[in-house]
Formats: structure tokens, C-alpha cells, sequence
């Protein structure tokens, strides 16, 4: 039976995102989560069903931490409408993700493991999904300017800056990422007269 201590449950999931940043899917171990969060032997396996629950609940806590906090909210929402300060809220969303560098890389392990893993990928696909969901919604009431398309078309294209800061970060300097922001977006984010 899984037992119920959230405290604890929340810190073996996040010592599991440590070990799937440092070792991999494959390094994924309840004994390796064990030792990331110092705690004894075979607590994981008491928390946890099996290594997929482990997997699933990992994923789902990256995204929870991924969160702007109410501060960032409030301050985005009175902000101005205009691309300069979409901009601003891109550069703070890409700078975010990319702090959280154990965070980020454990979501690309854990979207190569749903490659093998159809009830990974399905959650994973719904999360992902409702993200998505999110973002639209969240842009559609902001004002800013802009389509759905752009909005996906900068996901998709700061998703892969964010990979290229966290795997090879002497790729692009902090400057040229933040050129590289500003560029997508006057580029991408039409405004309309």
C-alpha cells in the first residue's frame, strides 16, 4: 500500500527528477532515488507502485514546478499589450524553464522513455497537451498581439532553444538568446493594425 506522507512523496519525485537529469531513464532506480533524497532504503518502493508511477508522477512534477509563481501572474497581466512586452513575458518564460536545467533535462528523458512506453506517452501527450491548452487560453484573454499559430510556433521554437542552453550552453550567449527571443517574436507575433 502507498502511504500518504505528501512531504515526503513530494521529495523522493523530486529526487527521482535529479537522478533522470543526472543519470537518465535508465539510471532511474528506486535505490538511486533513495540515495538522491537521503533517505533509507526501500522508502521509494513504499511510496510508489512501480517505476512507471515513479516516471509519471516525475513528469507531472517538473510542469508543477515549472509554474509562473502569483507574483510573475500579476505582474504579466498589467503589463502592456504590444510586442515589446510579449518580448518581456517570452525572455522571463525561457529564462524560468532554463533555470530549472535539472527539471528541463528530465523532461527530455522522460519523453525519450515515452518513445518505449505507450502509458508514459499518454500521460505525458495529455500534459503536454493541456500545457498547450493552457498557453492558448492564457494568450487568447491576455490581449496581446498575435494568432494560436504563433503562439505554438514560439513554443516550438523556444523549446529548442531552451535544449541548446541546457546541452551545449557556449552555443549561444545569454545576449544571443535574448536576441534570438526578440527575433522569434518580432518575427512570429503579427500585430494588427
Amino acid at each position: 500500500m502507498a502511504r500518504r506522507n505528501d512531504q515526503r512523496r513530494a521529495a523522493l519525485v523530486d529526487a527521482a527528477i535529479e537522478v533522470l537529469a543526472r543519470e537518465g531513464a535508465r539510471g532511474l532506480t528506486f535505490r538511486a532515488v533513495d540515495g538522491e533524497a537521503g533517505v533509507p532504503a526501500g522508502t521509494a518502493s513504499n511510496y510508489f507502485s512501480g517505476r512507471d508511477q515513479l516516471l509519471t508522477q516525475a513528469g507531472a512534477r517538473v510542469y508543477e514546478r515549472l509554474q509562473p509563481d502569483e507574483a510573475t501572474i500579476a505582474r504579466q497581466r498589467a503589463a502592456g499589450r504590444d510586442r515589446e512586452t510579449y518580448v518581456e513575458l517570452m525572455r522571463e518564460v525561457v529564462g524560468r524553464v532554463a533555470s530549472f536545467r535539472t527539471g528541463y533535462l528530465a523532461l527530455l528523458e522522460l519523453r525519450l522513455e515515452a518513445t518505449r512506453r505507450p502509458e508514459l506517452r499518454e500521460v505525458l501527450t495529455e500534459r503536454v497537451r493541456a500545457d498547450l491548452d493552457a498557453n492558448l487560453a492564457y494568450h487568447a484573454a491576455s490581449g496581446l498581439p498575435g494568432d494560436a499559430t504563433a503562439v505554438k510556433l514560439l513554443i516550438a521554437t523556444f523549446n529548442w532553444l531552451i535544449v541548446e542552453q541546457l546541452t551545449l550552453p557556449d552555443v549561444f550567449s545569454e545576449a544571443e538568446r535574448d536576441e534570438l527571443v526578440r527575433a522569434a517574436v518580432e518575427r512570429i507575433v503579427v500585430e494588427e493594425e
